[in-house]
This record gives structure tokens, sequence and C-alpha cells, in this order.
């Protein structure tokens, strides 16, 4: 689990200061890269299936007798990185590093690629982005709009179909994410109690 103490506040050490759990070692570069992490770590730890700090092999043992698109998302055990998605491929598990600058978390895409990768301010967004993205390649048979993990000469397509559930979400929880996936309109929501907006707000994603 991502966690963080108050640093001394010193011009020229807040930021260095500011690390993950004490066996990530990973600093952050700047104040706006700790309030982007600090606010995506606030969300999984509501979604179910933020698995803190298990390790890589743990997730390959987890994940390794569920259906192909299974996922889940842990603490990264490279001190470069912040967060991996794992997921059962047609090519076993693969661990890939969710990576991270002062605005945005993005997957890591082919080198040669020419089109530009998504970028999202909240790892949730991440995961609804690809989630969404297999699912219509899927339906239109459209292999091309895809996204491939490129794993040493391999060449996979990424599928996140299914979480990997860490907790028992509420029924509470479960409406909420529901409702995020139907509210789409901004207008619709304005109309709501602002007690609800901000239940809804908490955790604004629909998986």
């Amino acid at each position: 689990m991502v966690t963080h103490s108050k640093p001394a506040m010193s011009s020229c050490t807040l930021d260095a200061n500011m690390r993950l759990a004490p066996h990530r070692y990973k600093t952050f570069s700047s104040k706006l890269q700790y309030q982007l992490v600090q606010g995506t770590v606030l969300k999984l730890q509501e979604s179910g299936f933020y698995w803190s700090s298990i390790s890589g092999k743990e997730a390959n043992r987890m994940l390794a007798s569920e259906p192909n698109g299974t996922f889940l998302i842990r603490d990264s055990s490279d001190n470069r990185h912040f967060f991996t998605l794992s997921v059962k491929t047609e090519s076993g598990t693969k661990n890939l590093r969710v990576q991270c600058d002062n605005r945005s978390f993005f997957l890591q895409t082919d080198a040669k690629s020419s089109q530009a990768v998504p970028r999202f301010d909240c790892v949730l967004k991440l995961v609804h982005h690809y989630m969404s993205s297999a699912r219509a390649a899927a339906s239109m048979g459209n292999v091309r709009s895809a996204y491939y993990i490129y794993s040493g000469r391999e060449k996979i397509p990424l599928e996140l179909l299914r979480p990997y559930p860490c907790t028992m979400s509420s029924l509470k929880h479960l409406c909420r994410k529901t409702v995020n996936g139907h509210l789409d309109i901004s207008s619709t929501r304005e109309q709501l109690p602002q007690s609800l907006k901000d239940f809804l707000q908490e955790y604004d994603a629909p998986i």
C-alpha cells in the first residue's frame, strides 16, 4: 500500500523527501506528482482490486488459474515506478509498469509506434479505457484497434476484461459504480443532491 509521512517544509527537500512505503524507495519528482499519486491511491483503495504490496510472483500465482483478461493493480516492485498492472494473457501473466509523470499515468508503448499513448489523471481511468477498447475491438472484430503488449519477441493483445477482487464490495459501492457508468452528461449530475455528487466524486469510475 502506498503511504507517506509529512516531510519537513524545506524549499529544496520537500518533494525529494516524499516517498512511498519504505520498502519501495520511490521518490516523487514534484508536489504535483505526489498529489496525483495520493489521489489515485485513495480511489484504488476503494476499487476492490488494488492488491497493494504483493510481489509479481504472488500476482502470477493468483492469476495463473484465472481466465484470460483477469487483472489486478499492485504497487510496483521496481523503484522507478509506483504501480503495476498484472494481467492474465494467452501467454501467461504479464506485469505492465504504469508510467507516471507530473500530470498523468500511461502504459509504455512500443518504441516503433507512431501513435500517441493515451494519458490519464488516475490509474482507474487508464484501466477503464483499456477495458472499453478491448470490448469494442472484440465486438467489432477489429484487431487493429487493440493495444498490444510487447514481451520479448511476443506481440500479445492486451485484454482487460475482469478485475481480480481482493475485497467484497459493499452494495453502496456497487450502486455508485453503476451510477458512474450511466451518468455521462454533466448536466444530469448537476441535478443530484450535493451529498450524492460528493459521494460519486470520491470514486468516479464505473469499474
